[in-house]
């Protein structure tokens, strides 16, 4: 249907992430397996302004680099499978850590919300967070939360709702890298884009192949290559 829209959620473990998601989605949610594997996805959605945000509670995970069952199934719903919006909850007491897997989403794709929850927790603590400051560095929009009090829904459904119908645009800053890491995916990144296309984000399957990421390339090989036969 043209008003449902699909809306990831990834978040390190003890984020609220599922805090959030139960929160938006009360009973209106069930379980199932993904695609073969034994990891469980909860789904949900929520209905706002005429349209219906179905919510995907993705495995908790510190990153996106595929050492275990949770983050390859992370790492696939959000390159693959390709969600309207994923958010990514981050820990207010706890930013310079959650960050790391905040940057990998923001390489991966394009439509992004940087959602910063446990905010309450944070100001008693005296941790003042700027999100607009992170907003305009990030290039992605930055919305503070308290999941379990329910502080800050509504920024947050507005933010996706102006983000699936084109109000926002995202345009997630890119990471550079060393020099030498920089000029192999200069060699290597056009290569890369002949066999994904518009598929993926070339500069990052780039980066991933440099890693040595061979879960990926049998992903790839599965899922994108047969259309090009």
């Amino acid at each position: 249907m043209g008003n449902e829209y699909r809306i990831a959620l990834a978040g390190n473990p003890n984020t609220g992430k599922s805090t959030l998601f139960n929160a938006l989605t009360g009973l209106r949610q069930h379980t199932g397996n993904w695609a073969g594997k034994t990891v469980s996805l909860a789904q949900g959605s929520v209905q706002f302004k005429e349209k219906i945000f179905q919510l995907i509670d993705l495995p908790g995970t510190y990153s996106l680099f595929s050492n275990s069952t949770d983050e390859e199934v992370a790492r696939n719903y959000i390159v693959f499978e390709k969600p309207d919006v994923t958010i990514v909850v981050l820990d207010a007491t706890s930013l310079e850590r959650n960050f790391n897997l905040a940057l990998q989403v923001l390489e991966m794709t394009t439509n992004v919300i940087i959602c910063i929850n446990l905010i309450d927790v944070a100001e008693e603590q005296g941790i003042n967070i700027n999100e607009r400051l992170l907003t305009n560095r990030l290039g992605v929009p930055v919305i503070k939360i308290s999941a379990r009090n329910k502080k800050g829904f509504p920024m947050l459904l507005d933010t996706i709702d102006r983000i699936v119908t084109g109000a926002i645009e995202c345009h997630p800053v890119q990471m550079t890298y060393p020099e030498e890491i920089e000029a192999r995916i200069m060699k290597i990144e056009p290569k890369v884009r002949e066999i994904v296309g518009d598929h993926l984000s070339s500069r990052w399957v780039t980066l991933r192949l440099l890693d040595g990421d061979e879960t990926l390339l049998n992903e790839i090989s599965k899922r994108l290559v047969p259309e090009g036969v």
